[in-house]
């Protein structure tokens, strides 16, 4: 099947990541957000595969996302899929409204500022749940 996702990964520690050709980033501890898409060969099995890394089963990374789930204190604590519909830039703009981006993550493809959202550990629920409001919106929308 394909759709959106949404991986809420919790980093236990401060980070600094390299991202690819986005250079370093430093992250703070807390929950993020990461809206992605799974269209084509695989479909929403992609998820399995982000687990996998988070895990330290895979060591290869496709994918921005890729490199904060390698971070060796990044752990995926939950995801928020939303079947046949592509509405990740929908769910990273509701997301803009209320918690910090990191600028480009995930945003390479489209004119969106960034598809990774934080929230300090306090905030890391209140995260979770606009995740979950912005996929029920998206979908609604993309209904009508």
């Amino acid at each position: 099947m394909d759709g959106t996702y949404t991986l809420l990964v919790d980093l236990a520690s401060d980070a600094t990541v390299t991202v690819g050709a986005l250079g370093q980033h430093r992250l703070n501890a807390g929950r993020y957000a990461y809206a992605g898409s799974a269209f084509g060969p695989g479909g929403l099995a992609r998820v399995d595969r982000h687990r996998e890394l988070a895990r330290g089963e895979r060591e290869v990374r496709h994918w921005h996302v890729d490199y904060l789930l390698g971070a060796s204190p990044a752990a995926v604590a939950r995801v928020v899929t939303s079947e046949g519909v592509d509405v990740e830039c929908a769910v990273a703009r509701a997301l803009d409204e209320r918690f910090e981006r990191v600028e480009g993550v995930g945003a390479s493809d489209c004119d969106c500022p960034s598809h990774l959202h934080y929230a300090p550990p306090g905030d890391a629920e209140a995260l979770t749940t606009a995740v979950e409001r912005a996929h029920e919106a998206a979908r609604e929308a993309d209904e009508e």
